[in-house]
């Protein structure tokens, strides 16, 4: 902890009122579509869900740029970053001014999102002057700069009346510029850097700032964050457009309204900082979520009549929520948010002082992509019910979740801590990891695994581990299945009646890849937190999510795109099941057959692709659900189909995989791996080599499943395409399970090699194809073309993950030659295997762009054949690369 020695209170003071007043304007300009959207919506002709992405998208980049902005503070100091922010901020909002397109309004709302950022630089900075015992009521003051929100609710609307939204936009982007000026000039560094610059200490690095993520009571920390700031953001957002359509008030009164919510939930964060400083957050949080959760409640109840047959005939009446009793609720339930936000922040820096940046960051990143994602689920929903009190109901079942998982997690840790290990607890309980006593363990972990012990291994280990890796294959079978899913659906959304574009079509079939790399990020990490049983049950059962809504999403015409988009995104949580079962797995064997453990898991997981698409174009064409499964979509040709199996047949699968894998999986005791031991990976130059050799191989096994059934569709309309596509994923999940022993006898390099060579007389095979797609026998060319494409990548998924271990094998040694040899084993295995969990993550990417290219080429140029030549020069470069890395004479590093 840095020295405070010399920090006068004028020091202290100056450094407070120049963050909040900063912060207070940043969070004016945040909220700045609050008001001028409605006019922007007005001259464009904007929908609901342009509206929504409008208002939303300076939430969502002042959102995940709290993280970075949080480890540039740490490193560099809140006076040089807030003002640097403050400035790009400014520029990015006088920007509105001179744009006339939405997609061009998008772009400016992206840059105005960095004012949201601000909050994390403020936190880093302020807290640096304060000792632990004021830093609650220090932060709350800071974070009472959220009345900036009440700032544009209030007074835009009166701006705007005389000047037009133009001059709002101007206003604000003034004052902010004038603010970073004087901040830079008045604002001293922090005590923290300059103790740190007398002593020559260079700033955490990455790897160190980044480590306390791993920690489960971080993620909580975010979980209350969602609700208590983001649930904040959103209500801001939403309400002048709610009170408008509600109540027919103008805007300016909608405006004041809407501030009344702004300042309570903003002013009264230093109360709550107060609050938590002298009572303790856990009770604060306790008054925060239950108030919420009544209020809430009140709030989300719609306009109802009731007739109620009494004694004397019919008794009506009726239940209504006027203007002025919604608005007192409203400043009730921002008074409440505002002392959990600040409950939330006070334990920041007592719990990481070192790292209030990244922890602080990641807390409110969560925090504002709350605030991102909510309205547009507010419209979705409403769109959905048609009832205008759904956003306050939706945020109901938040709070209540957030509330209920909280007394639960407390009551849990201390019926597991007893005597003396009460005096022990934290004073904020639910924000812990639920340490349980020495020996209390659930009987299906296994608290001695040693696998590497041949004795323990014939008796005991292959048979626990065959047991998980054959209850683990089905499991990722079925997330494969789901995640892919849209590739077929999307092919016959337009028969049963939706009028969607190709463009919206393959949009759908791109999210799932996009939202499933980013997941196996963070699933990576998983297991060790959570244990691989209740990761694996976990993560199964949240696949009915995706399944289900498709069940019921196909069965309405009606069913806006917006509901679509979501769940795409949704079945990229089968994308994340992943990482997570190849690290759980991974675990369970020794070195001598983990490979082939692993080939197992994966490749027959990837089989998963194969099955769906050979199952789903079978079951929709039957009722096999009967009257449960709903009725069947009648085409022109007079014949039915039943869409929704699509998503309903894998239910029940997932339902008995579920239950399987929690009867049947163990968890490992000492199967930990911290996120620091494993960041190291990142300054490792073969990493990034291998994530773009990986992106070429399994990113295109994965992107050309996902785009293979529309794409064939669209060019050979003439062709039934779900007859055959199956046989793609099939070839080349088979390929890769079936190959391996080639680079193991050949050298993965050399095999990787001569693959992407393949692919590219693959690719130009398929562009020649596609020229004569009017000639005879060019269909069969071109599905020629793409099973050998599909066998390649196979060939090469398993080639780059051979040469990752042997890679790290010869690299090691020469970059930590001060280990031993046992050491230098240990390392090369551990990078290994987050290189590989890394990669793959990288490389399902690939889900995503694929089909994404081909919508954007036929868009743009009306044929997929510019998409394909960029994936055709894309293996070129692949290509270049592993001659010269890898397989040449005089490689750096050959295998």
């Amino acid at each position: 902890m840095h020295t405070l020695d010399g920090v006068t209170h004028s020091d202290q003071n100056r450094a407070l009122g120049l963050s909040t007043f900063a912060f207070t304007i940043c969070f004016a300009v945040w909220t700045i579509f609050s008001i001028i959207g409605v006019r922007i919506k007005q001259e464009l002709g904007l929908s609901e869900f342009q509206f929504g992405l409008l208002v939303a998208t300076p939430v969502l980049t002042g959102s995940l740029t709290r993280l970075f902005l949080g480890v540039l503070t740490e490193k560099y100091g809140g006076r040089i970053v807030f003002a640097l922010q403050m400035l790009l901020t400014a520029a990015a909002t006088w920007m509105l001014t001179w744009v006339s397109s939405y997609t061009m309004f998008l772009v400016a709302a992206l840059g105005i999102g960095l004012a949201g950022g601000s909050f994390i630089i403020g936190v880093a900075y302020v807290s640096r002057w304060y000792d632990s015992s004021k830093q609650g009521t220090a932060l709350g003051i800071f974070g009472a700069g959220n009345v900036g929100a009440a700032v544009t609710t209030f007074v835009a609307p009166f701006v705007m009346v005389a000047y037009g939204w133009h001059g709002v936009a101007q206003v604000w982007a003034t004052a902010l510029a004038l603010m970073a000026v004087m901040f830079f000039l008045f604002a001293k560094d922090d005590p923290e850097l300059i103790e740190r610059r007398k002593k020559g200490v260079h700033a955490p690095s990455l790897a160190e700032q980044f480590a306390p993520l791993k920690n489960l009571q971080v993620w909580r920390f975010s979980l209350y964050y969602f609700f208590v700031f983001g649930g904040f953001v959103a209500i801001a957002l939403w309400t002048p457009h709610y009170l408008m359509d509600v109540y027919h008030v103008d805007i300016r009164t909608a405006g004041m309204a809407a501030a009344a919510f702004g300042l309570s939930a903003s002013v009264f964060r230093a109360y709550g900082g107060h609050l938590s400083d002298r009572f303790g957050a856990r009770l604060v949080m306790y008054w925060s979520l239950g108030f919420s959760t009544i209020l809430l409640f009140m709030l989300s109840y719609p306009a109802t009549d009731y007739v109620i047959q009494g004694k004397n005939g019919p008794i009506a009446f009726s239940t209504r929520l006027d203007f002025w009793p919604f608005v007192i609720i409203l400043f009730a339930l921002g008074f409440f948010m505002s002392l959990g936000k600040a409950a939330v922040f006070k334990h920041i820096p007592v719990y990481y002082p070192k790292h209030v940046g990244a922890v602080g960051g990641l807390v409110g990143m969560i925090g504002g992509l709350g605030g991102f994602v909510l309205p547009i689920i507010f419209g979705a929903v409403l769109d959905l019910t048609g009832i205008f009190t759904s956003a306050f109901a939706l945020l109901f079942l938040l709070v209540g979740a957030s509330l209920l998982w909280m007394t639960l997690a407390v009551r849990s840790m201390e019926r597991a801590t007893h005597g003396a290990s009460l005096d022990t607890l934290p004073e904020l309980p639910e924000m812990q990891g639920m340490p349980l006593p020495e020996g209390v363990l659930s009987p299906k972990t296994l608290q001695d695994w040693h696998p590497e012990d041949e004795e323990f291994w014939q008796t005991k280990g292959r048979k626990v581990a065959r047991r998980n890796l054959w209850l683990s294959i089905p499991a990722l079978l079925l997330a494969f299945s789901v995640w892919m899913v849209w590739s077929v659906v999307v092919a016959k959304l337009s028969s049963i009646g939706f009028n969607f574009t190709p463009e919206q079509l393959f949009w759908l079939a791109a999210l799932p890849g996009l939202s499933g790399a980013t997941l196996r990020i963070f699933y990576s990490f998983m297991v060790p937190i959570f244990g691989g049983r209740l990761w694996t049950t976990l993560s199964t059962a949240s696949l009915l999510l995706p399944a289900m809504g498709i069940g019921y999403a196909v069965q309405n015409p009606e069913t806006p795109y917006f509901i679509f988009l979501v769940l795409a995104l949704l079945c990229g949580l089968g994308g994340g099941n992943f990482a997570s079962s190849m690290a759980n797995i991974a675990f369970f064997f020794p070195k001598a057959e983990k490979g082939n453990a692993l080939a197992l898991n994966a490749g027959l997981g990837n089989l998963g692709v194969s099955v769906m698409q050979f199952l789903v174009p079978i079951v929709i064409t039957a009722g096999v659900f009967g009257a449960m499964g709903g009725a069947p979509q009648e085409l022109s040709a007079g014949s039915q189909l039943w869409m929704q199996n699509a998503g309903f047949v894998w239910v029940p699968f997932i339902a008995i995989s579920t239950i399987a894998a929690w009867i049947g999986m163990d968890d490992i005791a000492d199967a930990k791996a911290s996120f620091s031991e494993q960041a190291i990976i990142f300054s490792r130059t073969h990493n990034w080599i291998m994530c773009i050799l990986y992106t070429g191989t399994f990113g295109s096994f994965i992107g050309y499943s996902a785009g293979f059934p529309l794409l064939t569709k669209l060019m050979f309309p003439e062709v039934n395409a779900l007859q055959f596509v199956f046989l793609g994923p099939l070839v080349g999940a088979l390929s890769r399970a079936g190959t391996g022993w080639v680079s193991d006898r050949f050298g993965g390099g050399r095999v990787t090699f001569w693959t992407f060579v393949g692919m590219i007389v693959a690719v130009f095979g398929v562009i020649f194809f596609l020229g004569i797609k009017e000639q005879p026998g060019a269909f069969w060319g071109f599905f020629a073309s793409f099973m050998a494409l599909f066998f390649l990548t196979g060939v090469g998924n398993a080639s780059t993950f051979q040469m990752i271990p042997a890679i790290m094998a010869r690299e090691i040694p020469r970059l930590m030659p001060d280990l031993d040899a046992q050491a230098s084993r240990r390392q090369a295995e551990r990078e290994s295997a987050a290189i590989i969990a890394f990669t793959s993550a990288i490389a399902a990417y690939g889900a995503f762009f694929i089909p994404k290219a081909y919508g954007t080429s036929i868009d743009f140029t009306g044929a997929p054949t510019a998409a394909l030549w960029g994936f055709l020069i894309f293996y070129a470069i692949c290509v270049v690369v592993t001659w010269f890395f890898y397989s040449r004479k005089g490689a750096p590093v050959p295998c």
